[in-house]
């Protein structure tokens, strides 16, 4: 099992006049996500407009990734798609084949990495 790092880029386009129920189930995600092993950031960031949404999400290995697919968090994504739509979906790093199949099956596209420099 890989012991580096996962990250995900998530988009979402808020349907109008839904932004407070996709806020207040994005409060909730973070909640449950705060409480899973090895999930290092879960960040929420908004458009000037507040019409589109991009979450980074950052885990240490592929076990974090797991529970995280296995968790409260991810459960909430059904009430989530009722006020936003998914505009994209990426991940970076090598989530584990059992995470990898799952997250295409959310029409994640995988990028493995490469090379660079991390601090």
């Amino acid at each position: 099992m890989s012991k580096q790092l996962v990250h995900f880029i998530v988009s979402f386009e808020v349907a109008d006049g839904k932004l407070k129920a996709f806020q207040e189930t994005a409060q909730a995600m973070i909640a449950a996500t705060q409480k899973e092993p090895g999930a290092l950031a879960y960040e929420w960031h908004f458009s000037d407009d507040h019409k589109r949404c991009r979450l980074l999400e950052t885990y240490a290995d592929q076990a974090a990734v797991q529970a995280h697919i296995n968790g409260e968090a991810v459960k909430l994504i059904p009430r989530l798609l009722e006020s936003a739509s998914l505009s994209g979906f990426e991940v970076y790093g090598d989530p584990g084949p059992e995470a990898a199949k799952t997250l295409k099956g959310f029409g994640a596209e995988l990028f493995q990495h490469w090379q660079g420099l991390r601090r």
